[in-house]
């Protein structure tokens, strides 16, 4: 029992020290310059006008949302369309299912006006 927690023990310092080493070997070799115009606030080289912290409407928060939700949704897609053949006719209604909730998903979303920009 206690060479198993000392198996999780060696993992977890193990992980944390790839974690960790990585950002110490950056903060190592990083070059540091302070100069002034490092410390701005960047947009796009124009100077900044005003406080940097502003409102956003939440509709571009909505649509980036929706599309994460999607493009994660899409990435399934993938692993079955490798063992599509495979799989017989089970598997493709199955896709054929989850392309629905998927496209039912879309159909609310743009009835809400979530993919509306303005």
């Amino acid at each position: 029992m206690l060479l198993d927690w000392g198996y999780v023990a060696v993992f977890a310092i193990v992980g944390a020290i790839l974690a960790a080493l990585p950002l110490l070997v950056i903060w190592l070799i990083a070059p540091r310059s302070a100069y002034p115009q490092k410390l701005e606030t960047y947009e796009s080289g124009v100077p900044t006008i005003g406080q940097a912290w502003s409102q956003f409407n939440v509709r571009y928060y909505l649509f980036s949302l929706v599309f994460v939700v999607f493009d994660v949704e899409i990435i399934y897609l993938y692993p079955w369309a490798v063992v599509a053949r495979s799989g017989g006719a089970l598997a493709f209604v199955e896709i054929l299912i989850f392309l629905v909730i998927l496209t039912l998903g879309l159909v609310y979303a743009w009835r809400k006006g979530a993919l509306e920009w303005v």
